[in-house]
């Protein structure tokens, strides 16, 4: 037990909580794009969900990490000459995901700014809906979070606790995030862009 708490152990999960964060600054503003189209009085439990669904995820995924890096490099099918392992497949498919979802939030942008000059509101999404795509984008950014803490600390369950802690943090930092981005916009089509 008492190499859990080395000092090796403590640098490698205050170094993974920092660098989680730094990653998941991203995530935290792709979400908090969908929790502003959502009511007021269920934002705070679509957040709720999406920190708890991104404990669950990450943790997963990280009891199955040694697997998926094992993955890396082994060909599941060939395309135009290109392999194709799993890691490839799962990046493509989240930043093809991630390219949908920009396109669509900027074109929301400049259309809901059309409708609300012509006094048209705009229209919220369903708390399902809203979920559904939470937990899409955060399957998308857990896949580089999950492959940062592989390559920075060796222990499992020092993996998992700096997981938590980060987002932890980022729950408790994305109300003032969310709450930010909606009063700039200029930051959100920024944030959307420059992905």
């Amino acid at each position: 037990m008492e190499t859990l708490f080395s000092s090796e152990n403590l640098v490698s999960f205050l170094v993974l909580v920092v660098l989680e964060i730094v990653l998941g600054i991203d995530n935290v503003i792709f979400v908090s794009i969908i929790m502003n189209r959502l009511p007021q009085q269920m934002q705070k439990k679509a957040r709720t969900m999406w920190m708890i669904t991104g404990i669950i995820v990450r943790s997963i995924l990280l009891f199955g990490l040694s697997w998926l890096l094992a993955q890396k490099g082994k060909p599941l099918f060939s395309l135009f000459g290109k392999d194709l392992d799993l890691a490839s497949l799962v990046m493509l498919a989240g930043g093809l995901f991630l390219i949908y979802k920009t396109v669509k939030e900027i074109h929301h942008k400049l259309e809901g700014e059309a409708e609300a000059a012509a006094g048209i509101q705009t229209k919220k999404i369903s708390f399902a809906n809203a979920v559904v795509q939470i937990m899409l984008i955060d399957m998308v950014f857990s896949f580089d979070s999950i492959i940062t803490a592989g390559g920075t600390a060796k222990r499992l369950e020092v993996m998992i606790a700096a997981v938590v802690v980060a987002m932890i943090v980022m729950f408790l930092f994305s109300p003032k995030i969310s709450a930010f981005i909606h009063k700039h916009p200029t930051l959100k089509m920024l944030a959307l862009h420059s992905w």
